[in-house]
């Protein structure tokens, strides 16, 4: 030991201190511990030294950390140290930083409540879980509930799981939780759907028992233990629930922070509700009873909602709408009478105010009498032994008495709903075993303490105690089994706290006792139980300050109880006379809820266990009832708690334990103090030292041979792996009992492994070193040789270099000195060259000036004279005109004079009177004359006008030409005006320019020097612009190629989006195929269990006599179920598949059967139809060239009525087109309102049709009136005339088959139903015309006349039904148009929607957007096309069975005549029988057998074949050869009957074959074989041309030529799918129990994987005895499916499909298993995966199917196993990563870094901000959360076509098959 401590506590050893404030600290030794030290130096994580004292009585060392590697194991127990600090800081790391709520420590399951919603309880997880072993998989409560479930089944042992905790630490949800999973993986045995009612009794008993507190939203305020009961085949049958403790005092008082039972809140959440307002709630605040925590709300939760829930799972548990009614009348009534308010009368009394609300509205809801109970509320009733006395009560006793009261009424309520949940969940069903959930409070101390903090550490001081004895005795029997010797482990036994709590003299007891006195007292009983327990008990002790509390040592702690309220608690006293009150109720219910009490007289009885505090007396008997009402709540307690663990102790335990982690629920905090004190006090800490007392650490001897191989020598490994471990751990431990060898596993004390992990650590770190060492030495010798080559080399060319510089230099000088004489030359001729230049310049410029002055002043010259010339003649003009004005002007004026002057003498005259008199002379005469000129000129002035008007035209043409050039005058004298004026500017501008001309001339040189100036800027601007514009030009460019790229880019991101739409069709199709497949593997799993309980029902009632009934039956169900089959369609095969997805299969069978029979119903009728016809034409061909002058009246009579209706017809077709005019006229205005144009035409329209009507309306009549009267006198002339025969009238008679002919040409433009009769009635009238006698001849002269108006009216009847059938398609045809109109309307106010939609995207959205609804926009195109396409496949397939059934009546029609001949005809062809011969030779490929023979056929061809022998000796496919062939001659011989029962058989037969032999692998493949190929055959041969192109020209002929078996492919194709369904479900079985052993534990490259101490996870109890499966054992396997499919000559297509069924299956279990599998998550085990999955490529490569899609299913277990490789540390990793799973989901990639476990010290965990970086970088993914992948999902199967080269004539049929009935053909 000394040496083990010299060797541990050295320098840099890890070592726990105690802190105050994290209870453990990490620290680390900086100097070595030598013995006899008295203190530590320690250095903490954080850097800082300090010194720790030792004791120096114990000289214990602190607690050793653990070894990195083994932090964060699964299991505690495989800690190499054992102890608190160890435990607390495995949880932590678990918790804290891979996010894992559960761990295993030994037997016990530890959660820890992460107060968040986890995905790791769905259905996924829970069958990922099923049939697993406890240890194989991550800890999980689906763990704990699956090693019950399997050791109930094994072991025929009834299990309880036992969860406890604190509050809040999630007991009911883990209970929840595990009862889910029974419920689930369980299912019931029948149709009752008992886990359904398991699971909905949650909700009722968490509305009424839950309840939140300061430490839990949902807090359980009872215990309870569920018995979920099971059958013999371990189906859930029922259920049974027990509780304890209700917290009745909840109902009435409640602490800050708190509620009350939530189903309150509810009740009161839901007071709107109509059912409800007769309760007269409000809110929680209006209630005393809800409002005295103060906050009546809980974050997160909808009450009413919750009030929903509730009252649903009611209603599936069976509690009625009037019971529901009932209870929350009795819950409102409760929370009425908390407020009921009790006043002080004086000091001894008390009393009610009349007429209080809320007690009238609890009398209401109660249905007693407000009096009564008013009464005893303030009073109670005294008994003595001679007299009763009534006395009041104050008013604390009052208030007391009615919350008591409350609480009892609802203790009630609650016992009675209990009784009813278990009544819903009871079974008829004899119950075989059960598993319990025990949800119980755990270990609770407050600061103050009262009864029922004592009550339930009661309760877990039992549950402790037997916790203890059952670890005991599991370490027993481990060590027994092992064969080692068994020392006594000492552990803490509870049993005397548990005798000072129940035995006798005990507390409880002593409780009892006082309570019974009649004066007794809490402070009475404190001093009694001080006097009894006080010295003679160790584990009581009385507290130092008080007098009326006690203090009791338990198991986990010391816990000071308070003795106030004891009594009161444990008597639980009710007024009796307020019970008596309540039981005269009228309500019935409440009324049940009181007698239950008179049924029972003890309430833990068998049947009645669940109700401990109830009081239930016996009406009958008084004295006993009185008695059993006064049984203390203790008591009851005592008795139920015995009765529990009888329950527990006979079995098996499983326990959890429930670790709250912090006291304000924050999410995935960890609160060290409060963890170690539930962590002591759930008895976690206990075992761990039961198991640190022995040989806590195990290992086989195996897997100590994997770990320590480094720690032995080459000449120590021997053949015997025992042995070496022996030899070996002899050589590294000395001290002999620090290890024990086991039978297969080698035992080791605490400490023991972590001292072989330090050897091995050093052991590895020396080799390192070595290693290091040699490395670095080469390289570091490497690195020295290569400077040396380098400076050597260096040195040769510097001093070249500088060679080269000096000549260089030497070079440069001498050209230097040329340069220089050369460039003074140059310089001083340039001088020279320049002035000589500018003098020249300088010359020429000035004689150039002086001849411009000179030419410049002579030109001015010459302008001045002709200035001066135009002016004087504009001079002379102007004086000119000027005069000429004067003298107008004064002509003008004495002209004017003279005219006024005569003027004013005519006016003189005209005043005159002598005047007027010679003017009137004779004016009446010429008034007359000119009244007649006026008449004359009116005439001329008519006939003027029309002159006028044509000169009209001409003199406006001319005005307008006149106007013009009137208008051109004006211009041009505006023109001359202006002119004018310009001379008067132009003098003056004239001489301004004069004046400016000077000054110009001035400016002009300044102009010239700046325009000099301007130009050289102007260049150099030039210059630049010509630059910017190439820069400009170069932009352009580059901005046309960015152009062509982003149009490129769009392009390929247009294309690319078609692909991803193209892929996201192609998912589509493959989704709709996966749901048919999935629907007919759900049709078939349906029709297996109708056939079980088929054959269950025929097994359970035999049938007397015979049972060919039965089977017959049976026989034609299958075959009308299959003429279902037949007869539907491929586009009916599609509809029914939708119509499957949709509803129910059963009715989709009906309705095919309905649409079989109304088809053959339709053909029946057409070939009836057609018959007739062909017989009608042939009479009307008989009887033409008799009849051809009859009837000619008729004929004429017709012909005008067709002119009549064709005139009326075009007559409505004019008004129609009016209409339209009219209507297009205005189209803006409302054209329907009343008074327009439209609305006039439509009246006048329809008026006129009236009229029309009545018309036809009066001709009718006239004519039925004749029609009757010449009936009745032909049957008049019947009676008085014999019969007479008159050939010569039925000559005369017109042949009725032009009526005929007439109504057919309208039978084939209208088809309408209402005139399918028509045929048979001209029918009925040619029969009659046909007679041998007919009526007509008896009317002689009559006779005629009755046929040509019997004619006529034929005629007009049908004439009628043509207009009206006309009508009426002119009707549908507008209301079809206005249909089309209005999709059009709403088509294009969608189209406009959605352009204005995309006008406000931003182009690469609109671009986007247009796309998208271009690729809409084709592919419902493409529908439309598609239909359109399958219904002309449709109609060219009808069209085919048409010619086929014409083809065949010809071929009947020819034998018939064949038949007909003579047999002298016979003769003359001798041909015929030479034939025969002949063709049994040359054979045709068909098998010929008789109706008998068929099910022989059958039976030896498909139920007795052995696939073996056909598959190696045979040609592949052979059965299918021979059914085709069979098949082949029943269509040949024209036998559907035959066709039709041969496939039926077939089918059903391979249905029962492969329902018997569906687990035979080898059967299932041979069938689907031979199923694809008579598929292929049926197309190969259907003589569809898609088909025929690849046979030869032999098998062309062998096409069916009867039958079209379209239908029969369909069945078949679905035939074959559920075979392939059925093929992968047995291959899934088969490869199940190998993928995890051979991918995952097998080690396939030794040496790589290292082990790791496993604790207690691989108990013998959860290992069932399996051989151990290998990579070789998958690959065998695989093999073997895939020659044997080979074998069977399945089609490669199928196979490839099957080879990538079977590669998901394998990596969706082995990656589903590694997210759920810590200990497989490490590097070494990514390595191990990565090589057998290149294994398994490696295999598809030998196979030729690596373009199957199998690589690609690999890929999600790929990109895992890289995860585990790759380096995982900085950003640039997690980009990495975050590229490289891609095909891994986000939840995946952190559950796999949050899993990675080092197995060496060398490697390092993963960082929580690295996987904060991955979950950010991860963030925008849009995918799935679900965590597993679907390991029963199957992807959808296809058959392509494959044709066979085999000629049918070839086969030989082999003896083997006893098959010799059949003959070929």
């Amino acid at each position: 030991m000394n040496q083990e401590l010299n060797y541990m506590f050295v320098k840099y050893a890890r070592v726990w201190i105690p802190d105050a404030e994290e209870v453990w600290k990490s620290a680390e030794l900086v100097k070595d511990y030598k013995p006899g030290d008295g203190l530590l130096r320690l250095q903490l994580e954080e850097g800082q030294e300090i010194e720790h004292k030792l004791d120096p009585k114990t000289q214990n060392l602190p607690h050793l950390r653990n070894p990195d590697i083994l932090v964060g194991e699964n299991d505690l127990t495989a800690l190499s140290y054992l102890h608190e600090p160890a435990v607390l800081h495995n949880l932590k790391v678990r918790f804290i930083d891979s996010k894992l709520i559960y761990t295993y420590c030994g037997i016990v399951l530890v959660a820890i409540n992460p107060y968040e919603t986890l995905p790791i309880y769905g259905t996924d997880i829970i069958n990922a879980y099923s049939g697993q072993n406890m240890g194989d998989m991550d800890p999980h409560i689906f763990a704990v509930a699956e090693e019950a479930y399997k050791q109930m089944a094994r072991d025929e042992r009834n299990q309880s799981i036992i969860v406890s905790g604190e509050s809040g630490a999630g007991k009911t949800v883990s209970a929840k939780y595990a009862m889910r999973y029974f419920a689930t993986v369980s299912g019931s045995a029948s149709e009752a759907n008992v886990e359904e009612k398991v699971l909905a009794s949650n909700p009722i008993m968490e509305s009424i028992g839950n309840a939140k507190t300061t430490r839990n939203d949902n807090s359980s305020r009872f215990g309870k233990y569920i018995e979920i009961g099971f059958d013999k085949r371990y189906h859930i049958i029922g259920a049974n629930m027990r509780t304890y403790l209700l917290e009745k005092s909840r109902v009435v008082f409640q602490a800050d922070e708190e509620r009350n039972y939530h189903i309150f809140y509810q009740l009161c959440a839901s007071s709107h509700l109509p059912e409800l307002k007769t309760l007269k709630l409000g809110g929680a605040n209006d209630f005393h009873y809800t409002k005295q925590g103060r906050n009546p709300v809980i974050d997160g939760v909808d009450d009413a909602k919750e009030m929903s829930n509730t009252r649903q799972a009611f209603t599936l548990l069976g509690i009625n709408e009037s019971y529901q009614m009932g209870l929350f009348q009795i819950l409102a009534a409760i929370l009425h009478l908390g407020n009921v308010e009790i006043k002080d009368r004086d000091a001894d009394s008390c009393i009610i105010p009349p007429n209080n609300g809320h007690l009238t509205a609890f009398c209401e809801l109660m249905g007693v009498t407000y009096q009564d109970m008013s009464h005893w509320l303030c009073h109670r009733k005294l008994k003595t032994a001679t007299e009763t006395y009534i006395k009041t009560t104050p008013k604390i006793q009052a208030v007391n008495s009615r919350d008591a009261l409350a609480k009892h009424i609802y203790a009630k309520l609650f016992n009675w709903i209990v009784d009813h949940v278990n009544q819903a969940l009871h079974s008829t069903v004899k119950q075989h075993s059960f598993i319990g959930v025990l949800d119980i409070y755990g270990f609770e101390t407050f600061e103050i303490n009262s009864f029922e903090q004592f009550c339930i550490n009661y309760a877990n001081e039992k549950l402790q105690q037997q916790f203890n004895m059952h670890v005991f005795k599991l370490e027993q029997e481990e060590y027994m089994k092992e064969q080692i010797p068994w020392t006594l482990i000492d552990f803490y036994d509870n049993q005397p706290c548990i005798n000072l709590i129940e035995s006798k003299m005990g507390i409880l007891d002593l409780l009892d006792e006082e309570c019974k006195m009649p004066k007794g007292s809490d402070d009475s009983w404190a001093q009694k139980l001080y006097n009894t327990h006080l010295k003679t008990c160790a584990l009581f002790e009385k507290p130092r300050m008080s007098n009326r509390a006690f203090i009791i040592q338990h198991f986990a702690d010391k816990v000071e109880y308070q003795c106030e309220g004891f009594l009161e608690k444990n008597k639980d006293t009710v007024n009796e006379e307020q019970i008596n009150v309540l039981k005269a109720s009228k309500f019935d219910l409440l009324v049940e809820l009181f007698r239950d009490e008179e049924k029972a007289t003890t309430p833990t009885g068998p049947t009645t266990g669940k109700r401990m505090l109830s009081v239930r007396p016996d009406k009958g008997r008084p004295n006993q009832a009185s008695k059993e009402h006064k049984k203390t709540v203790g008591l009851q307690f005592r008795n139920s708690l015995h009765l529990l663990m009888e329950t527990l102790n006979a079995t098996t335990p499983h326990y959890v334990r429930c670790i709250k982690p912090n006291d304000y629920k924050h999410a995935f905090t960890f609160d060290p103090k409060r963890a170690v004190q539930q962590l002591r006090a759930c008895g976690v800490l206990e075992t761990i030292r039961i198991s640190a007392a022995g040989f806590p650490s195990r290992w086989t001897y195996q897997e100590f041979f994997s770990r320590y191989r480094v720690l032995m020598k080459q000449k120590d490994v021997l053949a015997d792996r025992k042995l070496t471990c022996k030899n070996v751990l002899e050589q590294l431990v000395q001290d002999p009992d620090k290890y024990q060898f086991g039978k297969t596993k080698i035992f080791f004390r605490a400490g023991q492994v972590a001292y072989l992990e330090k050897l091995r650590a050093d052991k590895l770190r020396a080799a390192c070193i070595r290693i290091q060492k040699t490395i670095r030495c080469w390289l570091a010798r490497k690195k020295y040789l290569r400077m040396k080559n380098a400076s050597i080399t260096i040195q040769r060319y510097v001093r070249g270099h500088q060679a080269r510089r000096l000549a260089k230099f030497l070079r440069r000088t001498r050209a230097a000195i040329i340069i220089q004489k050369y460039q003074r030359m140059y310089v001083e001729r340039t001088r020279f060259r320049r002035k000589k230049a500018a003098a020249l310049a300088m010359q020429c410029i000035l004689r150039a000036y002086m001849a411009r002055q000179n030419y410049n002043r002579l030109l001015r010259e010459h302008k001045t004279v002709l200035i001066q010339k135009m002016v004087r003649g504009w001079l002379a003009r102007q004086w000119y005109k000027r005069t000429l004005q004067a003298i107008v002007y004064l002509q003008c004026c004495v002209r004017r004079m003279r005219a006024k002057r005569e003027l004013k003498k005519l006016k003189i005259e005209a005043r005159s009177v002598e005047h007027y008199k010679k003017l009137n002379i004779g004016m009446e005469n010429k008034i007359m004359q000119l009244q007649r000129r006026v008449d004359e000129q009116n005439k001329e002035n008519r006939t003027i006008s029309e002159r006028l008007t044509s000169l009209e035209s001409s003199h406006t043409v001319e005005t307008e030409r006149l106007k013009k050039e009137v208008g051109r005058l004006r211009t041009a004298e505006d023109e001359a005006k202006a002119n004018a004026n310009k001379v008067t500017s132009l003098l003056e501008e004239l001489a301004r320019l004069r004046q400016e001309l000077a000054t110009t001339q001035k400016d002009k040189k300044v102009i010239e020097d700046w325009a000099e100036k301007y130009r050289d800027e102007m260049e150099q601007m030039v210059a630049e612009l010509k630059e910017q514009n190439g820069l400009l030009k170069n932009e352009k460019e580059d901005l046309n190629r960015l152009i062509q790229e982003q149009s490129q880019q769009m392009t390929e991101k247009m294309q690319r989006a078609l692909q991803e739409e193209t892929q996201q069709l192609e998912n589509d199709l493959n989704e709709e195929r996966s749901r048919y497949q999935n629907l007919l593997t759900e049709h078939l799993r349906l029709e297996e269990r109708y056939d079980d309980l088929k054959e269950s029902i025929s097994v359970a009632v035999p049938k007397p006599g015979h049972r060919r009934t039965d089977s017959t039956h049976s026989s034609n169900e299958s075959e009308s179920t299959y003429m279902s089959e037949f007869a539907e369609s491929e586009e009916g095969s599609r509809a029914g598949e939708d119509m499957t997805r949709g509803g129910d299969m059963s009715t989709f069978l009906k309705m095919q059967k309905r649409v079989t029979e109304l088809e053959q119903e339709k053909h029946s009728l057409q070939n009836e139809l057609d018959r007739r016809e062909e017989q009608f034409q042939r009479a009307r061909a008989r009887d033409d060239e008799e009849h051809k002058k009859a009837r000619s009246a008729e004929l004429e009579y017709e012909s005008l009525k067709r002119q009549e209706l064709e005139s009326e017809n075009k007559k409505l077709k004019h008004n129609l087109n009016e209409m339209r005019q009219l209507l297009s006229g205005n189209a803006g205005a409302n054209t329907s309102a009343p008074g327009s144009p439209a609305y006039k035409v439509l009246l006048d329209q329809l008026n006129a049709s009236n009229e029309e009507l009545e018309v036809r309306k009066d001709e009718v009549l006239i004519l039925r009136s004749q029609l009757v009267s010449h009936k009745e006198a032909m049957q008049h002339k019947e009676t008085m005339t014999e019969p007479m025969s008159h050939p010569e009238d039925l000559r005369k008679m017109k042949d009725a088959g032009e009526m005929t002919q007439a109504y057919l040409g309208l039978k084939d433009t209208n088809r309408s139903p209402r005139f399918l009769r028509k045929p048979l009635e001209v029918n009925e009238l040619v029969n009659r015309l046909r007679s041998p006698a007919p009526d007509y001849h008896k009317l002689n002269e009559d006779g005629e006349l009755w046929l040509v108006y019997e004619g006529l009216k034929e005629t007009n009847r049908l004439l009628e039904s043509q207009l009206q059938m006309q009508r009426r398609s002119h009707d549908n045809e507008v209301e079809v148009l206005r249909g089309e109109l209005q999709s059009m309307k709403e088509e294009n106010n969608r189209q406009q929607q959605l352009l204005a939609q995309n006008l406000q995207l931003p182009p690469e959205a609109r671009i986007e957007a247009s796309l998208q609804h271009e690729i809409t926009r084709l592919t419902n195109e493409n529908l439309d096309l598609m239909e359109q396409l399958e219904k002309q496949d449709k109609t060219v397939r009808k069209l085919k069975k048409q010619l086929k059934v014409f083809a065949k009546k010809i071929g009947e029609l020819e034998v018939g005549q064949v038949e007909n001949v003579s047999p002298g005809q016979t003769v003359d062809e001798p041909i015929r029988p030479v034939n025969i011969p002949r063709r049994e030779k040359d054979f045709q490929g068909m098998l010929e057998y008789k109706k008998e023979d068929e099910l022989k056929l059958v039976k030896n061809l498909i139920l007795e074949l052995k696939p073996r022998g056909v598959a190696v000796n045979l040609i592949p496919g052979l059965p299918a050869y021979i059914l085709f062939m069979c098949l082949r001659h029943a269509d040949y011989v024209n036998d559907d009957q035959r066709v039709r029962s041969l496939l039926t058989c077939t089918i059903n037969s391979i249905k029962k074959i492969l329902k018997k032999r569906g687990d035979d692998f080898e059967t299932v493949s041979f069938w689907l074989s031979n199923t694809c190929r008579f598929l292929h055959c049926l197309k190969q041969y259907s003589g569809d041309e898609q088909f025929m192109k690849h046979n030869s020209t032999k098998q062309n002929e062998h096409c069916l030529s009867n039958f079209d078996l379209a239908e029969y492919r369909q069945v078949l194709s679905d035939l074959a799918i559920q075979i392939y369904q059925q093929l992968i479900k047995c291959m899934e079985n088969i490869l199940q129990p190998m993928i995890v052993s051979g991918m995952l534990e097998h080690e396939t490259i030794q040496g790589v994987s290292g082990v790791k101490p496993t604790g207690l996870r691989k108990r013998t109890s959860s290992i069932a005895d399996e051989g151990t499966y290998t990579l070789d054992s998958i690959l065998r396997q695989l093999n073997s499916f895939h020659s044997t499919m080979c074998q069977h000559g399945t089609d490669p297509e199928l196979i490839k499909q099957v080879v990538k069924q079977q590669f998901y299956i394998i990596g969706a279990v082995t990656l589903n298993n590694l997210l759920l599998r810590k200990d497989m998550c490490s590097w070494s085990k990514g390595m191990q995966i990565r090589y057998n999955v290149s294994q398994l490529e490696e295999w598809l490569r030998e196979k030729n199917l690596m373009n199957c899609g199998a690589k690609e299913t690999l890929e999600p277990l790929i990109q895992a196993a890289q995860l585990l490789q790759v380096k995982k540390k900085t950003d640039e990793d997690a980009e990495a990563i975050c590229s490289m799973c891609n095909a891994l989901t986000t939840a995946q990639i952190v559950k796999v870094l949050n899993l990675y476990t080092p197995l060496n010290e060398f490697e390092e965990r993963v960082s929580v901000t690295f996987i904060r970086t991955i979950q950010t970088r991860l963030r925008d993914r849009m995918e799935s959360p679900q965590l597993l992948m679907d390991t029963k999902m199957i992807y959808p199967v296809t058959f392509p076509f494959n044709p066979s080269s085999l000629a049918l004539e070839t086969i030989q049929i082999p003896t083997s098959l006893n098959l010799s009935f059949l003959t070929r053909v």
